[in-house]
């Protein structure tokens, strides 16, 4: 049971890593996939590992509820349960409660600061969470040594305290006192994994601060001195990319440089090279696979150059008759055989395979991006791998 973060190069571009854990190494930069309910959805651990994915990441929150966290114990863990058997990340489950309750962070950067979905958040005191939960209507109470608790029958590699994930629309004042008791909850988070501390597991603090500068250095110096693994950032990141793109430059540099930095919830081809230009070593999103199950499939921009996006959208009529893979050159199970115009059919048809076979393309499509971002590291080629696999440059480069 060993842990250790290495930086192997550091350059004004971003920096290569390698993260070790009990249950296998990362090489970084790296992309972490959300197998939010212990299990990809419409894709195996086998094709996972086939499409040369590192790590992933299970939901907290989700996983309390359903089928909850001692179950999942009794079944051996994450790791025997889902037969991932890899490194593995947990979050606090402290995302998904405030997001339910105000908004998610997701849909602020694109411009949606609240929903009209109902809000399961209760009341959020000192002590912790109450909330309602989304299956039952059951009502619980999550604190900080809880959601350690939880993670810890979990088991995952490397864990995360709980924070309260402040929405963009609240003012300064309250971002600071959300901030500030955070910070006592990642010192309870802190001392209820130390308690129980038996070396299988990591803890990551977060570093909190909504689009303020001062409160941002304020988390940062919180973060860097007491005794976290790793260091996630989180919280609001402003109400567009842009602001978004601000909000982790100048995070990062107020952040320690020995550790690995994971930023939260993000994961745009084009955030992706933004983050790493600032240094950020592991990434994470829903989006690569959500986008699939919508009929999204990831391409550069060589292969979509009518379009300014970063996918093309296989229900469209166009690719009715196209007898071409989705890339190419992809070299992904699906591309090997599925034409384009055969997943439009089945799209077309609400066939299960459909979802399955442009998951699997746009997890190969992530992770071969992170391997060439690794390889530009090395050789010093990192301007021209952005120009192969990104619409646009990504503010904040240096």
């Amino acid at each position: 049971m060993t842990f250790d973060f290495g930086i192997l190069k550091a350059t004004d571009l971003g920096r290569l890593g390698r993260l070790i854990t009990p249950h296998g190494v990362v090489e970084t930069p790296a992309f972490i996939f959300c197998a939010t309910k212990a299990a990809m959805k419409a894709v195996s651990p086998l094709q996972m590992r086939q499409a040369d994915t590192q790590i992933i990441l299970s939901n907290t929150y989700h996983l309390m509820l359903q089928p909850g966290g001692d179950v999942v114990k009794n079944l051996g863990g994450l790791q025997k349960m889902t037969g991932w058997n890899g490194p593995m990340l947990t979050d606090s489950g402290g995302f998904q409660i405030f997001s339910l309750g105000h908004g998610s962070v997701a849909s602020e950067v694109k411009g949606r600061r609240l929903t009209n979905r109902p809000k399961t958040l209760l009341h959020i005191n000192e002590q912790g969470a109450k909330f309602k939960s989304y299956i039952d209507g059951k009502t619980y109470f999550l604190t900080p040594e809880e959601s350690i608790r939880i993670q810890r029958n979990l088991g995952a590699d490397l864990i995360v305290v709980l924070d309260e994930c402040t929405p963009y629309h609240v003012d300064k004042t309250y971002t600071q006192e959300s901030m500030r008791m955070s910070h006592r909850w990642a010192l309870r988070s802190l001392k209820e994994w130390g308690t129980h501390d038996d070396g299988r597991q990591k803890l990551y603090g977060i570093i909190q601060g909504g689009v303020y500068p001062q409160l941002r250095q304020e988390s940062c110096d919180f973060v860097n001195e007491h005794n976290f693994f790793g260091i996630a950032v989180g919280g609001s990141l402003g109400a567009s990319k842009e602001q978004m793109h601000d909000v982790v430059s100048f995070t990062m540099e107020m952040i320690r440089k020995d550790r690995p930095v994971h930023l939260l919830g993000i994961g745009g081809v084009s955030d992706i090279f933004s983050g790493v230009r600032q240094g950020i070593d592991t990434f994470d999103c829903v989006h690569p696979t959500r986008l699939a199950r919508h009929g999204g499939a990831l391409v550069k921009p060589k292969n979509n150059p009518s379009d300014t996006r970063e996918h093309i959208n296989l229900r469209n009529s166009m690719y009715c008759n196209d007898c071409d893979p989705i890339e190419n050159d992809c070299g992904c199970e699906t591309c090997v055989w599925a034409s384009r115009g055969y997943i439009h059919h089945l799209l077309k048809s609400q066939e299960m395979l459909a979802y399955s076979l442009v998951s699997i393309h746009n997890i190969y499509f992530i992770n071969k991006l992170m391997k060439s971002i690794r390889d530009a590291l090395g050789n010093d080629t990192f301007d021209s791998c952005q120009k192969e696999w990104c619409l646009m440059e990504s503010k904040g480069q240096k």
